[in-house]
């Protein structure tokens, strides 16, 4: 059975690095007929908020990530937060004890940061010095008694090297002896990242690793701990970072970070989930998936190992396309409660009227409000460029009084009709059919983009189109 999981520290909302791994893991669990599980890793205690949680859980709701065990659902593998598992963690910590693979150091903080000043002025990296490893069970007893703090270290092995076989990134080599006894269990008890991870991974039964390669250095150390513990290491998977398109990592001088602050700007769930599924991964030549095909066509041969670049103008492209591509009925939904905030109430069959005809302009949701200024009020300013090329001609006063005049008196005022007038007036002028339709729109928008002439027209109404034909500043 293939086990992934998403384990992410509630320190904050669920930004975009997060949402891509919690979908790689999510695609490659169904993909594979496999269970996705959520493992909140809570044990910061500093950092982690109960309101960062509940975000966590909102973005992947509204990507449509459902996990198949976790928090609110359970599972045989729980529980599902790291805190509620603290027994488990130091009963393994015990273990490793008991076996002389782990032991207890009582060095202070500022011993530790004295040590690596001293590391750094011989411009060495820094690493523990092993001060602990041998320690007598005497001096262990009065440090004790004496109620100093101590911390659990990882015995690590100081020769050798360990060798990461990675799914994307091929084979990785670390030398033992470039790395130092690392802590699994701190002095108020909670243990490490990289210690309860191994533990909790292998008692889920988790047997695939995708995270993000900036977790590559953790993972020599994990799988030396899966040694100690006689434990098989699931396969591990290191997707690429995402970064700006400034080729920075990716940060909240980019603009917004976290998935759901992309909701409330307008942009629809099913582009954001095509989007990242696109930081680092890709199909041949193909942009735009539905969820199924994701699905269907996902695999970690296809994640690359270069870093992804978060492109806001390709994400609008796509965010464009979505809006174009979804129901009417749920754009009206989404648009209706911005229009009338921004301009009242209105009979709902204008709405939908102006929400559809506004449909092909829009790239986020709000972008409606601006857009149907027109539609809801006459005080609205002239392109004043515009004015210049279309009002100040020999034809636009004869157009837009005889466009006044017949539009007046047409029935049934329809758009099919007011085609008509427009064509058999260009035609009379002998002008091209723009020569008409750039002043009309000008005269009733104010701007020289906008839907359709005609459909503009129609849902104007009559009383409208002749007000504003009347008053155009020529």
């Amino acid at each position: 059975m293939i086990r992934v999981r998403f384990a992410p520290s509630p320190t904050g909302a669920l930004h975009i690095g997060g949402a891509r791994t919690a979908l790689f893991n999510w695609l490659y669990a169904r993909n594979q007929g496999g269970q996705f599980i959520l493992r909140i890793e809570d044990t910061d205690q500093e950092r982690s908020t109960l309101e960062a949680n509940h975000a966590i859980f909102r973005g992947l709701e509204w990507l449509g990530l459902d996990w198949d065990e976790g928090p609110n659902i359970g599972g045989n593998y729980g529980p599902y937060y790291q805190t509620q598992r603290l027994e488990i963690h130091q009963k393994h910590a015990r273990q490793l004890l008991d076996e002389d693979k782990a032991y207890y150091c009582f060095c202070t903080p500022e011993e530790l940061d004295e040590k690596r000043k001293e590391a750094s002025k011989r411009k060495e990296a820094p690493r523990y010095d092993g001060k602990c490893r041998k320690l007598p069970d005497a001096e262990i007893k009065m440090l004790e008694s004496a109620g100093r703090p101590k911390v659990i270290r990882f015995r690590l092995p100081a020769v050798g090297e360990t060798v990461v076989h990675d799914l994307v990134r091929d084979k990785a080599s670390f030398q033992n002896d470039l790395l130092d006894d690392f802590v699994i269990i701190k002095s108020d008890g909670f243990p490490t990242y990289n210690f309860a991870c191994v533990v909790d991974d292998h008692l889920m039964e988790i047997s695939h690793v995708i995270r993000g390669d900036d977790h590559l250095s953790n993972t020599p150390r994990q799988i030396l701990l899966y040694q100690a513990f006689g434990w098989k290491p699931p396969k591990f998977a290191h997707i690429p970072m995402i970064l700006g398109k400034d080729k920075a990592r990716l940060s909240k001088r980019h603009g917004a970070t976290s998935v759901i602050a992309y909701s409330d700007m307008g942009y629809l769930p099913e582009a954001m989930l095509n989007y990242i599924a696109r930081l680092g991964w890709g199909f041949k030549d193909q942009e735009v998936f539905s969820r199924g095909e994701l699905i269907q066509k996902f695999s970690l041969k296809g994640v690359t190992r270069s870093p992804a670049v978060f492109d806001t103008d390709k994400l609008n492209w796509l965010n464009g396309k979505y809006i174009r591509q979804i129901l009417p009925e749920r754009l009206i939904d989404l648009c209706e409660p911005l229009l009338i905030e921004a301009y009242g109430n209105h009979d709902v069959e204008y709405i939908k009227k102006v929400v559809l005809a506004l449909r092909d302009r829009l790239v986020l949701i709000p972008d409606v409000v601006p857009l149907a200024k027109f539609f809801f009020t006459d005080d609205f300013e002239y392109d004043q460029n515009a004015i210049e090329k279309h009002f100040k001609t020999e034809h636009a006063g004869k157009i837009l009084e005889t466009l006044k005049a017949r539009l007046a008196q047409l029935e049934p005022f329809i758009k099919d009709k007011i085609e008509l007038i427009f064509k058999e007036l260009a035609k009379e002028m002998d002008v091209k059919l723009g020569v008409i339709i750039h002043p009309c729109r000008l005269a009733l928008t104010g701007t020289l983009e906008s839907p359709p002439m005609y459909d503009v027209i129609e849902i104007l109404g009559r009383e409208k189109v002749i007000n504003r034909l009347v008053k155009a500043p020529l």
